[in-house]
């Protein structure tokens, strides 16, 4: 079994966790995340604590047993802290508008501009034009919409235009040359 698998998640104060079978839903100050989980593990609520345990003896339930507490990890820990991912938009006329609460107004050097409905559960703030941060309770959904609005237009290598996350590393190359 996995060794992370074997250590439990301590439930911290304001928040509450309930499993109804292999449905998990953790609720707490930043939010309340539902996740639903194989039925290779067993998953259950003692004395504050969650512990996953495999419900069958295979090498896939060895596996979903470190995922799965790792995943209830993340989730106590989205509720309680949240997740934030910053994200870069760089390049001449390149920037994002607030339209609404659920509306990302996006010009990334098309013809039009993208308009992106963020999801329920995500909230999208604006510091400057250029600069975003997408937060929420979900580490998966904040990934996600993180990675659907870099889709939009990736940072190129020739001038470096486009959207990044903040902190990544993207490889220069060098232009053409004339002899």
């Amino acid at each position: 079994m996995s060794r992370i698998g074997k250590v439990p998640v301590i439930i911290p104060e304001k928040v509450k966790v309930s499993v109804d079978g292999q449905s998990v839903a953790v609720e707490g100050p930043k939010g309340k995340v539902e996740k639903a989980f194989d039925k290779a593990v067993n998953i259950e609520v003692i004395d504050g604590t969650v512990v996953v345990t495999k419900a069958v003896d295979n090498r896939f339930a060895n596996a979903m047993t470190g995922t799965a507490r790792s995943i209830i990890n993340g989730m106590v820990e989205g509720v309680t802290k949240g997740f934030v991912k910053e994200l870069e938009i760089s390049g001449v006329g390149f920037k994002a508008d607030l339209k609404g609460a659920d509306t990302l107004d996006l010009s990334l050097g098309f013809s039009h501009n993208i308009i992106y409905k963020i999801p329920q559960g995500i909230k999208v703030t604006l510091k400057s034009s250029t600069d975003l941060v997408v937060e929420g309770a979900d580490k998966h959904m904040v990934g996600q919409v993180a990675a659907s609005i870099k889709s939009f237009a990736p940072v190129e290598p020739y001038k470096g235009k486009g959207v990044r996350i903040k902190g990544e590393f993207v490889r220069r190359k060098e232009g053409k040359k004339t002899s």
